[in-house]
């Protein structure tokens, strides 16, 4: 098996790590599950993972690198608040899977967090990453209130999450990306 393989395999398990985890949830979820959604034989999945631990910190990875891709993808906007309300745009368009499932890296990181194994603060340093940037937005935009806006607009997006997810509505994400989108351009 090539290097180029067993990365491919690898990469696979972890994308199909996420998918499966935001959908069944960390307890739920079994190694046997994530091998069948990577389309990878289950005793494969040890050679890479030894333990289902192992998978999630390797799906938190790929949150982060799906962070970054997206951050480096918002960056190649031309203004702060374009930057800000194209990342709503992206939220908003999630919006069926989250109200079917929530969101995905806001309800492992409530999920991890009633774990005892550390793993609650790898993902809330993904989380912390993507706030970090928001803020980082706000600033660029002149705000002495950077850090309290980022806080707000991450605070925004996740309880609408929470609700779409409740509700099983994913209208509610689309009204309130309209507000915030108001709200972004109040401030600029």
């Amino acid at each position: 098996m090539t290097n180029s393989t067993r990365a491919g395999k690898r990469e696979r398990l972890a994308g199909a790590a996420v998918r499966v985890l935001h959908e069944q949830g960390v307890e739920k979820t079994t190694l046997a599950d994530i091998a069948r959604a990577a389309d990878v034989p289950v005793g494969n999945v040890y050679y890479y993972f030894k333990t289902k631990d192992q998978l999630i910190e390797a799906a938190i990875e790929a949150h982060g690198r799906h962070l970054e891709t997206m951050i480096d993808t918002l960056e190649r906007l031309p203004t702060p608040p374009e930057r800000l309300k194209a990342l709503l745009h992206g939220w908003i368009e999630e919006r069926d899977l989250t109200a079917q499932f929530g969101c995905p890296t806001g309800t492992l990181a409530s999920e991890l967090d009633k774990r005892d194994d550390g793993l609650d603060r790898a993902i809330a340093k993904v989380m912390g990453g993507l706030l970090g940037w928001i803020e980082s937005q706000f600033r660029a935009m002149g705000r002495d209130d950077a850090r309290e806006l980022a806080v707000a607009l991450m605070a925004a997006y996740q309880g609408v999450a929470l609700l779409t997810n409740t509700f099983r509505d994913p209208g509610l994400m689309a009204m309130e990306g309209r507000r915030l989108e108001r709200w972004i351009d109040s401030l600029a």
